[in-house]
Order: structure tokens, then C-alpha cells, then sequence
């Protein structure tokens, strides 16, 4: 396979994490990946909360708005702005879902203003969502191939380099090719729930909003009405 739709949302620890991956997929392969949305704020709502789209700014939704925009301008752009953002959140424990954080994040700092202006980017994400929610998925990272085949993973904290990158690509291009099997989970022990907590330091110390846990891998962000 030479080309990936990757589904995130700049909020998710994990989805930056096998970014990260795919990435270095990317730089060893050659392959395309094209960078689409899905919104955490939304699948976690409750019921009675705004939509993130009723909001006048809402964590992930607007930042995916300010990605649609970029990417209307070209796929490297939102590439680019999202390695910045996720850097900033999920390495140093920065806050980019803070607008004047996210305005200096920006190369064109007026793209915020513009994005969020121009309602037609609700409608881009939107349609992002909609894709991974009616194929049954419900989270991310969400990769869809060719036909589309939709995979929720991998799920990774650690991200494989090199060959062990493109070991992990074949895995999972492996699996894409076997219509019938549908989830491989690796069992947690204690040494993994630490790993996990150390990697999660800087996103925790960077989020505003209390995560919602609705039973699935991982605590997912929710955004408060």
C-alpha cells in the first residue's frame, strides 16, 4: 500500500503518537498520507452539552477548522502545522487549543481569523467525522486504505523507528489484507500502565478539560459546555 488516510484529532496523545509513526513510515517508504479529522468533543458529548460546532471556540474542533483551512491551501501545510501543535501539546505540555497560543503557532497567524469566519470549515470536519463514525469507528487514530478499509490503531506510546517502523507498517497493512480480523489487543501490566503515564505527563499538564472514559483503550478528551 502506498497511501494512508489518517484520522486524529490534535487532542489525542495517542493519535500524536502513531503520527509520529507514520511519519517515519513516510520517510522510509515513500508513501502518502493524507491527513483528515475526527472530533473527540463530539463522540464524547453528553447529552444537553453544546456541539463543538455551536461554540464560539471548542479545544479541538477549532483547531481542526484553522487545519481544514490549511489544507485547502495544500496537505503539507496542515502536515506541517500539525507536527507543530501536537510537538507543543504532547511534548512540552504547551497549550495550543489556547487562541493566542494557537495564533502564534501559526506561520500565517491571520489563518485562524479566516478559518473561523468561514463556516464551510465546520462543514469539512464535519464530513471527516462522519466518515470514521459511519464506517464504526470511534476514535483515533482511525487509518483508512484503499477500498476503504478502516483500522482504529495502532495505539502506541513508544514510536517504532527505521526498520522497526516499517515492520510495525507491514503488521498492520498485513491485517488490512484479512477482511475477517477485526481486533489484536496486547494485555497491559503494570510496567506499561508507568510507561504510559510518563509518556502522558506533558499532554496532562497541558489539557484544560476533564477526560471522558466511556470504556474504550484510552481516556478521551471532552470539551466543557
Amino acid at each position: 500500500m502506498t497511501a494512508v488516510d489518517f484520522h486524529f484529532d490534535p487532542m489525542c496523545p495517542f493519535a500524536y503518537q502513531t503520527s509520529v509513526w507514520i511519519r517515519e513510515v513516510r520517510d522510509q517508504l515513500g508513501i502518502t498520507v493524507n491527513w483528515r479529522f475526527f472530533s473527540l468533543e463530539e463522540v464524547n458529548r453528553f447529552e444537553g452539552k453544546k456541539h463543538p460546532w455551536e461554540r464560539e471556540w471548542s479545544y479541538g474542533w477549532s483547531l481542526m477548522r484553522i487545519g481544514a483551512l490549511l489544507r485547502r491551501r495544500g496537505m503539507r501545510h496542515l502536515d506541517t502545522w500539525y507536527a507543530r501543535i501536537g510537538e507543543a501539546l504532547h511534548v512540552r505540555g504547551e497549550k495550543p487549543h489556547d487562541p493566542a497560543v494557537a495564533r502564534q503557532l501559526l506561520d500565517d497567524p491571520a489563518a485562524l481569523d479566516e478559518a473561523l469566519r468561514d463556516t464551510t470549515t465546520h462543514d469539512e470536519v464535519r464530513s471527516d467525522h462522519h466518515r470514521v463514525t459511519d464506517a464504526g469507528g470511534f476514535g483515533v487514530p482511525t487509518l483508512f486504505f484503499a477500498g476503504e478499509r478502516a483500522f482504529f490503531g495502532p495505539v502506541l506510546v513508544d514510536p517504532p523507528r527505521g526498520a522497526e517502523a516499517v515492520k510495525l507498517w507491514n503488521v498492520v497493512t498485513g491485517m488490512a489484507d484479512l477482511p475477517h480480523v477485526y481486533e489484536l489487543r496486547r494485555l497491559k501490566a503494570p510496567a506499561d500502565h508507568e510507561l504510559i503515564a510518563r509518556t502522558l505527563r506533558p499532554y496532562l499538564s497541558g489539557r484544560d478539560w476533564v477526560s471522558v472514559n466511556r470504556g474504550e483503550i484510552i481516556d478521551l478528551p471532552g470539551d466543557p459546555a
